[in-house]
């Protein structure tokens, strides 16, 4: 029997372990996991009676093999979810699904809001040129952002980087109002800085043009085609009962019955390789190293760590893979009785609180860079739900500067300071219960030695058995169903025998691979 040996229980760790054991006997299938938990930054974390998503997590994917995969571990939901039943709000239900109140494994449909908080105001994310935003700018400063978008329409700017791809399709003054202060809190370097590969990877699609098609196309009458609705504009999304942590332990536990096995605590320090394979790999737990001979590695690792703990590696591919950047991560999760906010929408909410599931802070006067709302996400997330407000303060730093450095009572007093100068909350003393936590490499960059990744992904092509998956083992900002397709691929190849790799580098790349379903 051939070993397989997968680094990193994350989404496509896990997703990989489970689609072998699944799929084939001739396979002893063994993940290594550097901490105690599964999920990655795709876990969730308890505290308290209440659970906090690290970084917020949307279960919506135009791959219908992704989708199915999900419902698989987690059926859709047939009974209405605690809120949706209080205020009697309209959900979507799968016929003989399960009940949330009564089931744990279940996936919840959920309404998605995710709005602009600057200078007091909120504003559609992503912006929409409707009376709510023109009322919030004012007239002139309206009149400026129309005029700003027309001269970007007819004088592009040859896309080198972030900054021009932004212009391109906002216009100069919405870019400077919702676009260079975030993305400069977000990256730690001002847009001009960093790639326009970037944008394409997250943005993808979106303009003021593909706003305005969305806009007419629910207005007028005919088909409804969501093959070409951009990621950003989605209105519903699937979401685990208990978090996305939820859906990944209970993978993982069905890739356990099926005969694979997870070691956790154990982090990779070497993978050996011997002319065009790699043969071994080495992990350490509690100050103990152990050698395991591999058959085949699939590594989901950061490429910058993987390439460090190989041998004989050239000169120059050695410094790529050093110098690529990342950006670090930082939750702190504040439990209060309200929010200052209005809830001006239409929307029903218990409490009545605003419902949004992320606020972004355009405002560069706070440091604070997205408010989670938990309570919205699932309002199974909070003991409360009814009478206390959870919420999520992400904040985005490197690892070893001063603010990674903070102590969490730290993260605690500057998170409470932000939010009642922004008069999301009135005073210190509202602060019911709070909690931080850290994430390192959440965000592989796209700046430094970035540019010259295809000469490092050439040469970890070489070796035959080992392949590089998801978000940290591709250094690709990928969503949660694209590092589970590079999963995918990965084990279509090893059971066909398929050489080349082309095919798992190359998912999250294509214009076509978002904007349409395969076959459609």
């Amino acid at each position: 029997m051939k070993r397989v040996v997968i680094i990193g229980a994350g989404p496509a760790g896990i997703t990989a372990g489970y689609e072998l054991v699944k799929k084939s006997s001739e396979y002893e299938v063994l993940i290594l996991e550097e901490t105690k938990e599964i999920g990655g930054i795709s876990r969730t974390v308890r505290y308290h009676g209440n659970r906090m998503d690290i970084g917020g997590h949307r279960f919506f994917s135009k791959e219908q093999e992704v989708v199915n995969w999900w419902n698989e571990i987690m059926p859709q939901q047939g009974r209405k979810a605690y809120d949706d039943k209080v205020l009697g709000r309209k959900v979507p239900l799968a016929k003989g699904g399960p009940d949330p109140e009564k089931q744990d494994r279940v996936m919840l449909t959920r309404h998605r809001v995710s709005r602009i908080y600057y200078k007091k105001k909120f504003f559609d994310y992503p912006v929409k040129m409707n009376t709510s935003t023109i009322k919030n700018m004012g007239f002139a400063t309206t009149v400026s952002a129309g005029a700003s978008y027309l001269f970007s329409v007819v004088h592009k700017r040859k896309e080198d980087s972030l900054e021009d791809f932004y212009i391109n399709r906002f216009g100069k003054k919405l870019y400077s109002m919702f676009f260079e202060g975030y993305t400069e809190k977000l990256w730690g370097r001002h847009p001009r800085e960093i790639s326009a590969d970037w944008g394409a990877q997250r943005v993808k699609g979106l303009s003021i043009l593909a706003i305005l098609k969305d806009i007419m196309g629910k207005v007028l009458p005919g088909k409804k085609d969501n093959r070409h609705v951009e990621t950003s504009l989605i209105e519903q999304f699937s979401y685990p009962k208990y978090g996305p942590g939820q859906l990944w332990e209970a993978a993982a536990q069905e890739f356990e019955k099926m005969g694979g096995k997870i070691l956790l605590g154990c982090k990779v320090v070497s993978v050996a390789t011997e002319g065009s394979e790699v043969k071994s790999v080495t992990y350490e737990k509690e100050g103990k190293q152990v050698t395991l001979d591999a058959d085949i590695v699939i590594s989901s690792m950061p490429l910058k760590d993987l390439v460090a703990g190989m041998n004989d590696v050239p000169e120059k591919v050695a410094s790529i893979a050093a110098g690529l950047p990342y950006r670090d991560f930082v939750t702190v999760g504040v439990l209060v009785h309200k929010l200052n906010l209005k809830n001006e929408t239409k929307l029903k909410t218990l409490a009545n609180i605003v419902p949004d599931c992320w606020i972004y802070v355009q405002d560069v006067g706070v440091k604070l860079g997205r408010i989670q709302i938990f309570n919205n996400w699932s309002p199974y997330l909070v003991k409360k739900p009814a009478d206390t407000v959870w919420i999520g303060l992400e904040y985005f730093c490197t690892e070893g500067d001063s603010y990674w450095n903070m102590a969490e009572e730290d993260w605690i007093r500057l998170g409470t300071k932000e939010l009642i100068k922004m008069g999301v909350i009135s005073k210190k003393e509202d602060v019911l219960d709070a909690h931080r936590e850290q994430v390192k490499k959440a965000y592989p960059a796209y700046f430094d030695t970035y540019a010259q990744i295809d000469e490092l992904i050439a040469y970890l092509n070489q070796f035959k058995n080992l392949y590089c998956v998801g978000r940290n083992g591709q250094h690709r900002y990928n969503n949660m169903d694209h590092s589970m397709v590079t999963s995918f691929e990965t084990v279509r190849n090893i059971l066909s025998g398929r050489m080349d790799k082309e095919n798992i580098w190359n998912v999250n790349t294509e214009k076509e691979y978002h904007e349409t379903k395969d076959g459609e």
